[in-house]
């Protein structure tokens, strides 16, 4: 399988630009706080903020239904890499609140409006058999892209200042867009895609899952490691060890994934994922260990790449003309719970640390009721 998608000039024009948008994601995540604190002088009010806005271009996604009419979906996905590029590469070159708060909403919606379309054609150019081999992959690059960018800027912070590391990071992300848009890996001969909003009783389980996926990931993103932090004592190169190790693992274990959905079938992994999901949000409350949390992490962060699953789903169930526009849906539901969840979550954090982990468990449940009534 691998020869002949080797050979699919899709396969490589997604590779390439999943290699760059990850790449600008790592930078950006890797040096934003230091740079909001040290070169900017925010507060926590303003990063906070700034953290808000990077999630709007989520909520956006719809609108990449109305781009599609000016210009063909692969040249959109090829110019929102070159946007997140060229937001992180300028973000140096503005320290202060509303420069920072610009160039992050410019690099969050090139980010957003890759992930769409690189969602939709995953699912226009790949059978059955393939699709959840390739989303695999990407999976795999991503953690492998983490771990080059994290030694990169490791490497260059000895003798660069942070402005010039948002450069070299942005500018190598730019460059591998500009590359990527001289390929031609577009097909004629698929189904023409609706240009127009979409939104079907039949798909209304992709749409639950969805936003039940988005809300357990919001959950893990802001308190897991916050609570390794605040209740740990982890250390900054406590959190960049946890954080290596993860990548390596996702790296290697990836690949399985994509064969596993084809071997056992979507239900079945989805069922695995929320019910180990499940038993590690109530661990994550429950715990009293350092490193049984930070073991819940790893293990956290494997079973999420099980969500692949929600999309080759799809793919088996939806109409070939419904893709592009319900990507777009599925990924602005997803986003939803990522404006209530960080600060109702910190609410009720304040009141017991162990509630919102109580809370991801139930959602667990709730999906896993959910992926009972899927039948492909």
């Amino acid at each position: 399988m691998y020869a002949s998608l080797k050979k699919n000039p899709m396969y490589i024009y997604l590779l390439l630009l999943t290699a760059g948008t990850a790449a600008a994601l790592q930078g950006w995540n890797t040096l934003f706080n230091n740079f909001a604190v040290d070169n900017a002088g925010l507060n926590g009010l303003q990063v906070g903020a700034i953290q808000s806005v990077r999630e709007i271009p989520g909520f956006l996604s719809l609108l990449v239904i109305y781009a599609l009419f000016l210009m063909k979906e692969h040249r959109l996905a090829v110019f929102s890499v070159f946007l997140c590029g060229a937001g992180v590469m300028v973000t140096g070159m503005f320290p202060s609140f509303t420069g920072i708060m610009v160039t992050t909403f410019i690099t969050s919606l090139g980010f957003h409006y890759f992930e769409t379309t690189n969602q939709s054609l995953s699912l226009q150019y790949f059978n059955h058999l393939e699709t959840p081999v390739v989303l695999s992959k990407m999976r795999s690059l991503n953690a492998m892209v983490n771990i080059l960018v994290g030694v990169m800027i490791w490497g260059l912070s000895s003798f660069m200042g942070i402005p010039w590391l948002f450069a070299v990071t942005g500018g190598i992300v730019v460059l591998i867009s500009i590359y990527a848009a001289r390929m031609k890996p577009h097909r004629s001969d698929l189904p023409l895609q609706h240009k127009k909003f979409i939104f079907k009783r039949k798909y209304l389980l992709f749409y639950v899952l969805n936003f039940l996926s988005g809300a357990r990931r919001q959950i893990f993103t802001v308190f897991a490691v916050y609570l390794m932090v605040n209740r740990y004592g982890y250390s900054i190169k406590g959190v960049t060890v946890l954080f290596l190790i993860n990548n390596v693992i996702n790296y290697f274990l990836s690949p399985m994934i994509g064969r596993a959905i084809n071997r056992f079938g979507e239900r079945k992994l989805l069922t695995a994922e929320y019910l180990t999901i499940s038993f590690v949000f109530l661990a994550y409350a429950f715990t009293d260990s350092p490193y049984v949390a930070a073991g819940l992490y790893v293990i956290d962060n494997i079973f999420f790449n099980f969500a692949i699953a929600i999309r080759t789903y799809f793919q088996k169930v939806g109409e070939p003309a419904d893709i592009a526009p319900s990507m777009a849906v599925g990924f602005t539901i997803n986003h939803i719970a990522a404006v209530v969840i960080p600060v109702f979550g910190g609410a009720l954090w304040l009141v017991d640390y162990r509630i919102p982990f109580v809370g991801g468990a139930v959602l667990g449940m709730m999906s896993l009721l959910c992926v009972s009534r899927i039948k492909t």
